[in-house]
């Protein structure tokens, strides 16, 4: 659990210091930053560990198998020169791979021709990258139709169940196992949208909106290659089809719509999310009425589910991205997110953090005003919570320079919230990190304004006199109480046998007199800079030595004896994406 608390913080940790760079730097603004791409390999595999045969699980879509499946090896498309019958032979080795085989229940069935039509598909790849001219109306439906016969098609249901979460780091993803011809088609299918002859006013006839909602449902398919592909792909029809677009935004808003209120489970969101950040990126100012009801209706519930850890980078990057389209969208998104703040979920709680970082990092002030009272109170609750890393993240926000410009700005309301939780945790939490990092905290807000600082300190110590006060009165109420209640006659009567009728309610002995800490102080103790320094100093000597300790002896995490499939990791790691990011949609103004 630790490792995948920090793995999840350190998802979110690059984004924010990325944009706490450019905004010091003066470096290119964050908007043109793409969004972060999708983790093709989320498992952490060691190799060298015992491989255990699984049980055999349905690892493939299914695919209506053809009957005829002999293949005839036609000519290269190269050694071709008549234009129309190169079109021709285009147009034969187009419906030749039309033809599907079974890669699942007999895998070495109809070796010889698999191989002529995976031949087929590279050629036509390769043919279609390096050549002009030679996309004519004529190979418009029968790409397409191509296209839509190898890969539209029943998914298998989930391997992962529902309600289980999905744990990225241990849960292997299911392979297709027909991906040598798919990932042939994808790669064909992108060459001709990216292709200088393709020609969208001809396309748009075979390329519909019923094709459109085709490939939608297909971004549920457990691998996550072809997720990728996917990805590419819808984001490639996105922008050469303006008719489409609006289209394409509803159907990902019902995709998301029925994962949060209906299924709770589908495994294409974070790649649907990086898409929409890329799209997000060009939207035309001022926002439509449409695009802001998109955020406060979809993407911040987004934020409920169990598995937000995969998808939340790609999230946390569309929310920001909207905030720095419209600033006046932010008090109701920090609202929404501290009302969906987790209670009893501490990763989650890590991530919710990391992106309101993200969020503070590009907040107007005046928008910071509005919501710096609710926004504090939960981040004392982070800092005073016994998981040591949701205090350490909170207590991280001290580090970075425009929030505690804002907080320097509105000292006098901040400063009254955060001080009892400071206060209290400087002296009662059981990692000593988060010593020090409270003492530096302190250290800040009293060189911000000493006479403040010491308000805040005198207010503290009387509300704690105050609270004693009122625990011990009630206390002596009770002893009075027990007292006339031993005088009434029929007192031993209703008490247990055995026990002494002279026993007298005992006031607890923290109730007077907190215990002293190492130095003697308590928390009616008032402090010094000298002493906040001293505190922060040795906390800090103290984190050295058991760095040095660590170097030495290196903390190893042990994770679940299960090991993971060799072939699945390999598959994996040999993926190469079409596209490492993904650009913003030419023709903004039309989104």
């Amino acid at each position: 659990m630790q490792s995948k608390m920090q793995t999840f913080s350190g998802l979110a940790f690059g984004n924010v210091f990325k944009k706490k760079a450019s905004k010091v730097t003066g470096g290119p603004p964050a908007g043109n930053a793409p969004p972060p791409p999708t983790l093709i390999n989320k498992i952490k595999y060691q190799p060298g560990g015992p491989v255990i045969k699984k049980d055999k699980r349905q690892s493939s879509s299914r695919f209506n198998i053809s009957k005829n499946r002999e293949l005839q090896k036609l000519p290269l498309l190269s050694e071709t020169q008549q234009g129309n019958e190169r079109e021709e032979l285009f147009i034969q080795k187009l419906r030749q791979c039309c033809v599907l085989f079974d890669f699942e229940s007999d895998p070495l069935s109809d070796l010889k021709w698999k191989e002529v039509k995976r031949t087929a598909l590279h050629e036509m790849v390769e043919y279609v990258t390096k050549n002009k001219n030679v996309i004519t109306e004529a190979i418009y439906p029968e790409a397409v139709n191509m296209f839509a016969v190898n890969l539209f098609r029943t998914l298998p249901p989930s391997s992962n169940p529902n309600g289980a979460e999905f744990d990225p780091e241990e849960d292997e993803p299911t392979l297709e196992a027909a991906w040598p011809h798919l990932q042939l088609v994808y790669e064909f299918f992108l060459r001709l949208l990216e292709s200088q002859d393709f020609q969208p006013s001809i396309a748009r006839r075979y390329i519909d909106q019923k094709f459109v909602l085709q490939l939608l449902e297909l971004f549920d398919s457990e691998d996550p290659r072809e997720r990728d592909f996917l990805k590419t792909t819808l984001h490639r029809i996105y922008g050469k089809f303006l008719g489409l677009r609006a289209y394409i935004r509803k159907q990902i808003n019902n995709v998301f719509y029925r994962f949060i209120y209906e299924t709770e489970h589908h495994n294409g969101i974070a790649e649907l999310l990086e898409i929409l950040g890329s799209i997000i990126n060009g939207f035309a100012l001022p926002l439509k009425e449409e695009h802001k009801v998109f955020l406060l209706k979809v993407l911040l519930p987004l934020h409920k589910a169990k598995s937000l850890s995969v998808y939340h980078p790609q999230l946390a990057y569309c929310v920001v991205q909207f905030l720095e389209k419209d600033p006046s969208l932010t008090e109701p998104v920090i609202r929404n997110l501290l009302k969906f703040w987790p209670k009893t979920h501490s990763p989650k709680e890590v991530m919710f953090l990391n992106e309101l970082e993200e969020i503070l990092d590009v907040i107007e002030p005046a928008e910071f005003q509005k919501v710096m009272d609710p926004l504090f109170r939960q981040l004392a609750k982070c800092v005073s919570s016994p998981h040591f890393q949701v205090a350490e993240r909170a207590l991280y926000y001290w580090n970075n320079e425009y929030i505690m410009s804002l907080i320097s700005d509105n000292y006098s309301v901040i400063l009254p919230i955060m001080y009892p939780a400071f206060y209290k945790n400087s002296r009662s939490h059981w990692n000593k990190t988060i010593h020090g990092l409270i003492y530096n905290a302190l250290k800040l807000f009293m060189e911000m304004n000493q006479k403040v600082f010491d308000e805040c300190t005198t207010h503290y110590c009387q509300e704690r006199h105050r609270e004693r006060k009122l625990i011990k009165d009630r206390d002596e109420a009770w002893m009075r109480v027990e007292a006339l209640a031993m005088k009434h006659p029929n007192y031993n009567n209703v008490t247990n046998k055995g026990t002494t009728n002279n026993t007298s309610y005992i006031l607890p002995q923290h109730i007077d007199n907190s215990p002293p800490d190492e130095d003697g102080d308590t928390d009616q103790t008032p402090l010094t800079l000298e002493k906040i320094e001293a505190k922060a100093n040795e906390v800090s000597l103290q984190a050295k030595k058991m760095t040095n300790v660590n170097k030495v002896k290196p903390l190893l995490r042990r994770k679940s004896d299960l090991p993971q499939d060799s072939y699945t990791m390999r598959a994996l790691s040999d993926h190469k994406r079409a596209d490492e990011y993904l650009v913003t949609p030419p023709d903004p103004n039309n989104c």
